[in-house]
């Protein structure tokens, strides 16, 4: 009974999200929002170090790093 106790205290504390955010926390973000074989970003405008390679599900733009990018 007191392990059941514990897995349900850890459970509660794992699937809890701070008020002050509103939607998915950000590590759930930032898998979603992957692409490139989880080496590209999805963004709406690449940074100077990266590339633009395809486009994401949501037509924004998958941002690689050039060491990423096939040579």
């Amino acid at each position: 009974m007191r392990n059941l106790l514990l897995v349900l205290v850890v459970l509660v504390l794992l699937s809890y999200v701070p008020p002050v955010r509103s939607g998915p926390n950000a590590f759930i973000r930032q898998m979603f929002s992957t692409c490139w074989r989880l080496k590209g970003n999805c963004k709406k405008k690449c940074s100077k170090d990266e590339v633009f390679h395809i486009l994401c599900d949501n037509m924004s733009l998958c941002c690689v790093a050039l060491i990423y990018l096939p040579g």
